[in-house]
């Protein structure tokens, strides 16, 4: 890798919020630095990426291939911090990639730690892959923490990963397949409990509960999205006045309404049927 950049950054703590560097480029592609002295995703470190400049001007299917690291110094030049080298995949659902904890918080606010109050960082790239056109990159398939997504699903696993990095240290299954699909039903059910709680029906809030005990019991450790749950029903069961008017309006229209619809299938009956079909798979070949 290249050393392609480096950014002094003058009276560090006074900055609360995040600090965007010049742009510069590397491997033929223009690249800037973002810092969060308060922390991204997480709120007790520093936080530091590498961006795509204008990546929504850039052609459809558009993408890169990198690896990069960053090293953090202080004013004379000693070394406080540096990252492993990474290779990531940049494209239009993945503009930006990262550490979101750098270095801690308490660490920067000690006395001395930082020289005259002033950062630098430095940042190696080496380009490996560019595709300024092509097919889109919003249904290939990416691992991420040994489970196989869409890279569309690749942000939100990142920061799922970064906030709660043990949630699937026990999951009971080595099958690519229904690791696949247990990991697609727990990043739905993120996505259902982060809408407003009063968006959500009884029922929305019944199979988030069901798939949830489902995700537990395949070993995914999950107590954080529990006090979510919790939380967002007891949201639910105090609706503002306006609401309450729509709830009543809502409890008219269902009773003058069409036929309940067929009930739900469980998407862990899907996963049934994948480690069947895997047993039956081996059996056959021995």
């Amino acid at each position: 890798m290249e050393k392609a950049f480096r950014w002094e950054i003058n009276n560090f703590s006074e900055n609360k919020s995040v600090m965007k560097s010049d742009r510069f480029s590397s491997g033929g592609c223009e690249w800037y630095l973002c810092v969060y002295p308060k922390g991204k995703i997480v709120d007790d470190h520093l936080s530091l990426f590498l961006n795509v400049v204008n990546f929504r001007k850039l052609l459809p299917g558009w993408k890169r291939q990198a690896s990069f690291s960053f090293v953090v110094l202080n004013q004379s030049g000693k070394e406080l911090h540096r990252t492993v080298e990474k290779s990531r995949l940049f494209c239009a659902e993945a503009p930006s990639w990262g550490y979101s904890k750098i270095l801690p918080l308490t660490k920067l606010q000690e006395d001395g730690f930082l020289e005259n109050n002033k950062l630098t960082i430095e940042v190696n790239i080496k380009v490996t892959k560019v595709a300024h056109e092509g097919k889109s990159t919003e249904n290939e398939i990416v691992v991420v923490h040994g489970f196989h997504v869409l890279n569309s699903q690749v942000v939100s696993m990142h920061n799922m990963f970064v906030k709660h990095p043990d949630v699937a240290v026990d999951i009971r299954s080595d099958i690519r397949e229904v690791k696949t699909a247990y990991m697609n039903i727990l990043l739905g059910l993120v996505q259902t409990l982060a809408k407003p709680p009063q968006s959500l029906s009884e029922t929305e809030l019944s199979n988030a509960d069901s798939e949830l005990s489902e995700l537990t019991d395949a070993g995914f450790k999950l107590d954080w999205l529990k006090s979510k749950l919790e939380e967002v029903s007891l949201k639910r069961k105090e609706p503002s006045s306006h609401l309450k008017v729509e709830l009543d309006k809502e409890k008219i229209e269902s009773a003058t309404a069409a036929p309940a619809p067929a009930p739900r299938v469980s998407p862990f009956e899907c996963i049934d049927v994948l480690i069947k079909k895997f047993f039956l798979a081996c059996f056959s070949g021995q």
